[in-house]
């Protein structure tokens, strides 16, 4: 099969969409699919190159007059490679896709990865859509997506060769109890909640001082709200012991050195971290938040907070800072059950969903070319 994914780039910079269009690509590679990548560029392009994948540098941008030369690089592509599938990560791959070839052989595919996509009517114009969990199928339901042509493939990052191919990062000594969260510095990643049961379990561990040391959290991740972040830190009198890390192109020494893992997001429908803490046997705290659930197996391998529950989750936090043998129990749980959130099961049902809109596809052929043999026609070829 010969496969294109598109993306706005290939950089190395904690964008959950490219990780995972990266690990899906280089492991259909490795099963024996041709495979090029078209994006902008970045840091990933080694490692694409090293599982013999082709990298077509394709300019994607918003901006509307930038259009006809993005569709016109589209289509060279596409004469050059002729593919059997585009496979369209974001919404600008998934707007030439749609208009870049009109008398297209390939199937498109495309997948919405979080929720700010799911209100674009451009993922819609593939043959088969991708929702990235059962939570976010829903919400494009709710919005009007029917299920006809909508597969689900939830996110997996166990056994990523984004990861597993890099040498061993350097450990990192972090202070203990601590509380380690990797994601990017954005509201809707519910770093503000997180600071704030932060600083609760910080003011009850003060008084706690013979049964608990003093906390500390690492945040992992960079974004446009940390310096919002900083100075809520500041604010709630935890600054001394919050340890804002910028990002990190390889977390597992994070993963290594965490007592207990939090994400408290707001939104998130397929977040990788969660499978990335699981296969490092984290205790994991997260809130029940789009697929957070069907990535904690429900609850059995973690910690389930409702949203915004500050104090349910600082008392989640402090129990399980407080209690060893609960960490571990928990920690154990976490490494169960991994299959499902391994890179190779999200490659073959994502072979499966482009085998399924190939199959429609041409299905869609055979019944047009039935239709015009039977349309009455004049002498001279009219209707």
């Amino acid at each position: 099969m010969r496969i294109v994914h598109l993306a706005n780039h290939a950089q190395t910079i904690g964008n959950g969409a490219v990780n995972l269009m990266v690990d899906l690509a280089c492991m259909q590679a490795r099963m024996g699919q041709e495979v090029v990548v078209a994006s902008s560029g970045g840091g990933f392009e080694p490692l694409l190159r090293r599982h013999g994948i082709t990298h077509i540098p394709l300019q994607q941008s918003r901006q509307p007059w930038r259009v006809p030369s993005m569709i016109a690089g589209f289509n060279r592509l596409i004469d050059r490679f002729d593919p059997d599938i585009v496979h369209a990560h974001m919404m600008t791959g998934a707007l030439i896709s749609r208009f870049g070839s009109m008398r297209r052989r390939f199937a498109l595919v495309t997948t919405v990865h979080h929720d700010l996509q799911k209100s674009a009517s451009l993922v819609r114009a593939g043959d088969r859509m991708v929702a990235v969990s059962r939570a976010l199928a829903l919400d494009l339901e709710a919005c009007g997506v029917g299920p006809a042509r909508m597969s689900v493939v939830l996110n997996g990052a166990v056994g990523a060769p984004r990861i597993i191919t890099r040498p061993p990062a350097k450990p990192v000594r972090l202070k203990h109890p601590n509380i380690v969260c990797v994601a990017g510095m954005y509201r809707r990643k519910g770093i503000a909640d997180l600071l704030h049961a932060f600083a609760l379990v910080s003011e009850q561990s003060a008084s706690e001082r013979e049964f608990m040391p003093e906390p500390h959290l690492y945040l992992v991740g960079e974004g446009p709200d940390r310096g919002a972040m900083e100075a809520l830190a500041a604010e709630l009198g935890i600054a001394e012991v919050t340890h804002f890390a910028g990002f990190v192109a390889d977390a597992r020494p994070y993963y290594a050195g965490a007592d207990v893992f939090a994400l408290l997001s707001r939104q998130d429908p397929g977040p990788l971290v969660i499978a990335e803490a699981r296969e490092a046997g984290c205790a994991i705290v997260a809130t029940r938040a789009g697929g957070i659930p069907e990535m904690l197996d429900e609850g059995a391998a973690g910690v389930l907070v409702p949203i915004g529950d500050i104090e349910q989750a600082a008392a989640k936090l402090r129990w399980l800072l407080l209690d060893r043998q609960a960490r571990g129990r928990l920690a154990e749980r976490a490494r169960q059950n991994l299959q499902p959130l391994s890179v190779e099961r999200v490659c073959n049902e994502y072979l499966a969903v482009y085998q399924q809109a190939l199959t429609e596809r041409e299905g869609l052929k055979r019944r047009q070319v039935t239709l015009d043999t039977r349309t009455p026609r004049t002498t001279d070829g009219a209707i």
